[in-house]
């Protein structure tokens, strides 16, 4: 039975400002992308792009006997909030058919609160050969660029997966840092910007600068991803993210984030649990990820929650399904993969979560579900939108400086 979409997810509000181009190579969810998502669909997200891997990767590895066919089981690792669920339950309509189409059972997990975290945890088991017990795990374009180059994950077997050959939009194949797409497939991507709640706030708010007001002191979130916090920070500094920039700029944005914390604005900076915070009051606006504000208007039955671009720009970004280098259900997590590329299935995933949808097709489903939501911007977003705006990929950082400026974030930022 197909589900009725979360129509109170539709987008709460106009955008205040929308997006210029952002990346496929490096559209994380918390970091841009690199190239377009333009396909038939009209959209676009072009930029740079993060390194390509080293040659060789896990093609050459042992990797280990795939029990699909035996074990009919899959354990999928992901972000909170990015699935479709039905209602108040724990159940999610899509794969409760998934499992009854194919009898694989899926254990579902919202394991990953951010990706510096889960990387840390994950890693040195992964590396040393240990099952993480997960056979799909979703990370940022950016993290999954360092997952891919430190052999951490399987090759793909793409001749078993049509759906997504067919119909992962065109710019989305052959990325960067995964060319060819042969480790990697993108789940969703999505915004950066403003979350608060009119009603508690009182006004709206428009730039980055509204977010510091003396009655705000407190009760404001921000996002443990630094290629969004202190992108958007540097964009109300007047810098642009995607090039001509080093050290300075990125500890001037931080040095100011380190200040709002000092002084008592900003009440926490985390992952994807700051929705705590905005949930039960604690906070009540905050740098935050697009969807994630949608879903809170559902789940709260509180329309307040608005999400909006700021006038200096705002951070466009993508998550991608990966096969864990230890996992032993391959073939069973291809499937799944290659089930969520199915037009009608993503359209409905959309429906619920409102961000960017990367399935060539799933707009002209979404027309059968809503026709409102196949407008959505902050789910089929056109060329124009993004063109028209200061929507910008954070610039890929070289190893030397991921490993330098996540230290200065976490000294500055994190330590607070």
């Amino acid at each position: 039975m197909t589900p009725i979409p979360r129509r109170a997810r539709r987008p709460l509000s106009p955008p205040a400002a929308a997006l210029t181009q952002a990346a496929s190579g490096g559209l994380s969810r918390r970091a841009l992308l690199g190239t377009g998502l333009a396909a038939g669909t009209g959209l676009a997200l072009t930029g740079c792009a993060p390194p390509e891997p080293p040659s060789g990767g896990a093609a050459s590895l042992d990797l280990p006997t795939d029990l699909s066919d035996k074990e009919k089981i899959l354990k999928w690792a992901n972000w909170t909030a990015y699935l479709d669920m039905n209602g108040k339950e724990t159940k999610s309509p899509t794969l409760e058919a998934f499992m009854q189409k194919t009898g694989i059972k899926v254990t579902y997990s919202e394991d990953v609160d951010d990706n510096d975290s889960y990387y840390a945890k994950v890693a040195p088991q992964l590396r040393a050969g240990q099952s993480i017990d997960r056979d799909i795990f979703t990370l940022t374009d950016w993290m999954a660029s360092r997952v891919i180059r430190d052999q951490l994950c399987q090759p793909l077997e793409l001749i078993q997966m049509p759906n997504v050959v067919s119909n992962l939009l065109q710019p989305l194949k052959d990325v960067s840092f995964d060319p060819g797409r042969t480790h990697s497939i993108t789940w969703q991507s999505g915004f950066a910007g403003i979350g608060y709640n009119k009603e508690k706030v009182g006004r709206e708010l428009k730039t980055l600068d509204d977010l510091w007001a003396d009655d705000l002191k407190g009760r404001i979130v921000v996002l443990s991803e630094f290629r969004d916090t202190a992108g958007l920070v540097m964009q109300a500094q007047g810098v642009d993210i995607e090039s001509g920039w080093g050290k300075a700029e990125f500890e001037k944005a931080l040095d100011f984030i380190e200040g709002k914390i000092e002084d008592g604005y900003i009440r926490k900076v985390k992952g994807n649990s700051y929705m705590e915070d905005l949930t039960s009051g604690n906070a009540v606006a905050g740098i935050t990820w697009s969807g994630d504000i949608f879903v809170l208007a559902y789940d709260t039955e509180d329309p307040n929650w608005t999400f909006t671009i700021p006038e200096s720009g705002g951070t466009l970004w993508s998550d991608n399904m990966m096969v864990p280098i230890t996992s032993t259900h391959r073939s069973n997590a291809q499937r799944l993969m290659d089930y969520y590329y199915d037009p009608a299935v993503a359209a409905q995933v959309a429906a619920w979560v409102n961000y960017v949808c990367p399935v060539d097709g799933a707009q002209a489903e979404m027309e059968k579900l809503d026709p409102d939501l196949a407008e959505s911007p902050w789910i089929f977003p056109t060329a124009e939108f993004i063109a028209d705006n200061n929507i910008q990929s954070f610039r890929v950082l070289d190893a030397d400086e991921d490993i330098e400026f996540a230290d200065l974030w976490s000294t500055k930022v994190m330590g607070n």
